[in-house]
């Protein structure tokens, strides 16, 4: 028979197991967390209209980090190319003034395209464009002289760059402000609303839960 004193020991090592056990599938699963929010998918919460009507304040999205390439983090160094960003797609990226910041627009213009503003018209290439998402609010037209919001270039998007604009267009801070996206900070393609909450009404958007970005 055991004595009490083996019996004490075997509940103890058996204890310590478990604990070494729950650690290690605590570490194993934060390891695969950090790997999938770094290469595969990363959620990111709405805090601006810029992007209305596509996008509300408070809406919660999923960012495909894959479907552009893989990444080295902080290096931003593409090592496993897939395919560059489209003009329609909705991106974040890292913002060029402030790159600590991440901001999400929408592209309309990519390497060698010209891109032009006419009082509030916007033409690529020389054609005019007629976005269904692009939202005018202002009826006000602004010399280009004055700001560069309804009245901007032409102006040709240089390589691994990309010309962005929010989809509220009277109201985003955009390419027409500061300039052009390089493709290094680019962080992803949104694609999905998975939660979405109303401030000021303190209430859940059920409307918009799983709606798919285009």
């Amino acid at each position: 028979m055991k004595s009490e004193k083996s019996f004490k020991n075997e509940i103890s090592v058996q204890k310590g197991g478990r604990w070494r056990e729950n650690i290690e599938a605590i570490l194993v699963a934060i390891v695969i967390a950090l790997f999938i929010r770094t290469f595969v998918v990363q959620a990111f919460k709405i805090p601006s209209g810029s992007m209305k009507q596509t996008l509300q304040i408070g809406d919660h999205i999923l960012v495909n980090k894959f479907i552009y390439g893989i990444k080295i983090p902080y290096w931003r160094k593409t090592i496993l190319p897939v395919k560059s960003p489209q003009k329609g797609d909705i991106i974040v990226f890292k913002f060029p003034v402030e790159p600590e910041k991440d901001f999400i627009k929408r592209v309309v213009g990519v390497a060698g395209d010209v891109v032009e503003c006419r009082d509030k018209k916007l033409f690529i290439n020389h054609k005019p464009v007629n976005h269904d998402y692009g939202v005018y609010t202002d009826p006000h037209i602004i010399p280009a002289q004055v700001r560069p919001r309804d009245n901007f270039g032409p102006i040709t998007v240089p390589d691994n760059s990309l010309f962005v604009m929010g989809d509220n267009r009277d109201e985003s801070f955009d390419s027409r402000f500061w300039g052009f996206v390089d493709l290094k900070a680019v962080n992803g393609k949104a694609f999905i609303i998975y939660w979405s909450w109303d401030k000021q009404k303190f209430g859940v958007r059920w409307s918009r839960l799983g709606r798919i970005l285009k």
